[in-house]
């Protein structure tokens, strides 16, 4: 992937709730659950998520308008706030293992609509107006052209 990492605007920093900091721990550093009460997200939604060994929870992003699946990324606490409180779509790379915000060097932009929480608290619906590509590859989403052949099944 080619994007950039987003910085943390010195405002996110000076303005963060109390009860919050502006960064977390990396993931897959072990972080006792009580230390969640002190990240950057309020603590019944940190006490919420079910985070992978990493400390990721997988963020699935859908075009608000069309329910177009666009893609899957990666989250931690610190890039689902950045999410939260931006506006723009932030992810965790685990490859680069840094963070990096849709759009900031393709301009291929992913608006926040709206953010749920699956029931089982392990994965995200980011719900968003995308603008341009939502894939590295160029294409509209990281689905297009990749088609498995399966059994279509059918209620009776």
């Amino acid at each position: 992937m080619s994007e950039q990492p987003a910085p943390v605007p010195v405002d996110d920093q000076l303005n963060a709730p109390e009860n919050s900091v502006a960064v977390s721990a990396a993931p897959g550093s072990a972080v006792p659950d009580s230390a969640h009460d002190a990240g950057p997200l309020p603590a019944g939604l940190a006490a919420s998520l079910k985070r992978d060994s990493a400390g990721l929870v997988a963020a699935i992003v859908q075009q608000f308008d069309t329910n177009e699946v666009l893609m899957l990324g990666w989250m931690d606490d610190e890039a689902l706030h950045r999410t939260m409180t931006s506006g723009r779509v932030t992810f965790y790379s685990r490859s680069r293992q840094e963070y990096w915000r849709k759009g900031d060097t393709s301009g291929h932009v992913q608006w926040v609509k709206s953010l749920a929480l699956d029931c089982d608290g392990d994965a995200l619906l980011v719900r968003v107006d995308q603008v341009g590509a939502a894939c590295h590859t160029g294409t509209r989403t990281c689905f297009d052209g990749r088609a498995l052949d399966a059994v279509v099944g059918q209620a009776d």
